[in-house]
């Protein structure tokens, strides 16, 4: 059985349009991946190994061990380099939205930042060919918000779709609210 709406119904069936949908997707969400960190990640891998066969190389060209203490420090030292790069990337998270992107970092205290996506005035995307064979890359986000002008999104899985919806996203939120990109001439 159907109904018709009398003259005059204000109801949700009788409007002529489709109110808007303020709902959150969410694109992407989580920590840059180890890869997109290969050059600092390797740095600390070698110097971690580095401090690792000290206590051989002391071996060698003294013809002793250093102390006991001395060894097991420096071993220690050379595995907690090793672990540097990992902690570094899993004390960022990113969670990017059809309506802003928070960045959060921290380790033992939190801090996070968010940008809206009306305040972007550029996005530029930069993958490297040794990062387009890992599959990883970088978005960079130019804005005119106060605490967060330039925000770089490093380490992202497959960033190409991303680069391109946070493109779209940025013109549609920007029609959305009004605002218009006024050019100065100078």
């Amino acid at each position: 059985m159907t109904t018709s709406n009398p003259p005059g119904d204000t109801t949700s069936d009788a409007l002529p349009h489709k109110p808007a949908d303020d709902s959150e997707q969410v694109y992407f969400e989580g920590s840059p991946l180890l890869r997109g960190q290969v050059a600092s990640t390797a740095a600390w891998e070698i110097i971690g190994l580095l401090m690792i066969v000290a206590p051989l190389a002391w071996r060698i060209f003294n013809g002793a061990w250093p102390a006991a203490w001395v060894t097991l420090i420096l071993i220690l030292l050379g595995l907690l380099l090793w672990a540097v790069p990992l902690i570094r990337v899993k004390s960022q998270r990113y969670r990017v939205t059809n309506y802003r992107i928070d960045f959060e970092r921290g380790l033992l205290s939190k801090t996070i930042d968010t940008l809206e996506l009306w305040h972007v005035e550029d996005i530029r995307f930069h993958q490297s060919l040794l990062e387009r064979i890992l599959g990883v890359g970088s978005i960079t986000v130019l804005s005119h918000d106060d605490t967060t002008p330039k925000l770089e999104l490093r380490g992202l899985p497959n960033p190409r779709p991303l680069f391109d919806q946070l493109k779209q996203r940025v013109i549609a939120v920007k029609r959305q609210r009004g605002v218009i990109k006024m050019d100065t001439g100078n």
